[in-house]
C-alpha cells in the first residue's frame, strides 16, 4: 500500500482554498504546508503550518507534490519554473496559446531539479484537452468544437484584476446557444472565437482611476479578451460582493463527425460545475496521485494529461478500477 502523499499548496486564493477543502476527500493525501507571498500570520488556520514563499527551498525532500495554485497570466509563468527546481509540481496554466513555451520552460527546470511536473491539470485546459483528443481519434473525418460558460472564468477574472486601477473583478463567459444548436443538429461551421463567445465583466475600479483606459485595457488584452466582443460594467466593490461572488462555470466539447461516408456521427461531453475551483482542485489532487506514481516510476522533466495513464489517477488499484468501472 503506497504511503500517504505529502502535498504543498503555493497560493492560497479560490484555487488555493479549494484544494484545502477537497484533500480531506483523498484518504491517500495529507497537506504539510500552505506557501504564500502575503504574511503568513494573515492566513486563516488551515492545520497545517503557513510559510513565505521565499522559504520554500527549506521545503525541499519534505513534500512529494507541490500544488500550484497562482494565476495563470502572472503567477505561474514565474513560479512554476523556479518551484519545478525544487519539487514536482502540479498546475492547471490555463492561457492556452502559451502551453507549448510553458511545458517548454517547465520541462527544463524540472528535469533540472530531478522532478516531475505536470503542467495544465484542471478541467480546460485539461479533461477537456482530452475530450477533444478522445472525441478527433475516434472521428477523424469531423470538425470539433469547444464552448465555455456561461460561468465565471477564474484565469480572465485574475487578469482583469491585474489591470491597474482595479480593485476587483467578476468576467463571465458566455457561449453563443444559436451556435451551439447548429452543431446538435450536425452542421459543421467555421466560426470565429467572436461567433462562438462573448465576454462580460464586472468591474470595482478604485478611486478615481481612470475607467476608459481601464475598458481600453480589458478589452485590448491579447490571448483573454482581444478576439471577442467584450463588454465591461463598472459596479461598486459592494455590488460585485454582493451579486458575483459565485463561482459557477461549464461547458461543453462537440465533435461532429461522419463514417461511412453518409452518416453523421455527433459526440459531445458536458460539465456543469457550481464551483469552478472546487472542480479544478479536484483535478489537481488527482493529478497529483498520477505525478506521485510515475515519479516513483523514473519520469522526470514536464508532462500534460495527455501523457497520464488514466489508471493511475485513481485510488484503486488498476485491476480494482478494471472489475468496477469498466
Amino acid at each position: 500500500m503506497e504511503s500517504q502523499i505529502r502535498l504543498g499548496i503555493c497560493g492560497y486564493g479560490n484555487l488555493g482554498r479549494a484544494c484545502v477543502s477537497e484533500i480531506g476527500k483523498n484518504p491517500d493525501m495529507t497537506l504539510r504546508a500552505v506557501f504564500t507571498r502575503r504574511n503568513p500570520g494573515d492566513l486563516p488556520d488551515t492545520g497545517v503550518p503557513a510559510v513565505r514563499m521565499g522559504d520554500a527551498a527549506q521545503w525541499r525532500g519534505e513534500l512529494d507534490v507541490m500544488l500550484l495554485c497562482g494565476g495563470s497570466a502572472n503567477d505561474l509563468p514565474v513560479q512554476g519554473p523556479e518551484l519545478a527546481r525544487m519539487f514536482s509540481t502540479v498546475d492547471s496554466f490555463d492561457t492556452h496559446a502559451k502551453i507549448p513555451a510553458y511545458l517548454d520552460a517547465m520541462d527544463k527546470a524540472a528535469a533540472l531539479g530531478g522532478n516531475l511536473s505536470v503542467i495544465s491539470a484542471g478541467w480546460d485546459p485539461g479533461l477537456f484537452s482530452l475530450m477533444r483528443l478522445y472525441t478527433e481519434s475516434f472521428l477523424p473525418k469531423g470538425k470539433g468544437y469547444t464552448f465555455w460558460g456561461r460561468g465565471v472564468s477564474q484565469g480572465h477574472s485574475d487578469a482583469v484584476r491585474g489591470v491597474k486601477g482595479v480593485e476587483n473583478a467578476v468576467q463571465y463567459t458566455i457561449p453563443s446557444e444559436s451556435a451551439m444548436q447548429r452543431i446538435r443538429g450536425g452542421e459543421t461551421p467555421e466560426l470565429t472565437a467572436r461567433e462562438k463567445h462573448t465576454r462580460l465583466c464586472f468591474v470595482a475600479a478604485a478611486e478615481g482611476a481612470d475607467r476608459a483606459r481601464i475598458e481600453r485595457e480589458i478589452k485590448e488584452m491579447p490571448d483573454y479578451f482581444k478576439d471577442y466582443d467584450t463588454e465591461v460594467r463598472f459596479v461598486s466593490a459592494s455590488e460585485l460582493l454582493d451579486n458575483h461572488a459565485g463561482l459557477p462555470h461549464g461547458g461543453s466539447v462537440i465533435r461532429v463527425g461522419t463514417t461511412g461516408g453518409a452518416n453523421t456521427q455527433t459526440a459531445e461531453f458536458s460539465i456543469k460545475l457550481d464551483s469552478n475551483p472546487e472542480f479544478t482542485a479536484s483535478v489537481l489532487l488527482a493529478t497529483a496521485r498520477a505525478a506521485y506514481r510515475l515519479y516513483a516510476q523514473g519520469a522526470r522533466g514536464a508532462r500534460t494529461l495527455f501523457d497520464i495513464p488514466p489508471a493511475l489517477l485513481i485510488p484503486q488499484d488498476p485491476l480494482a478500477a478494471v472489475r468496477e468501472l469498466m
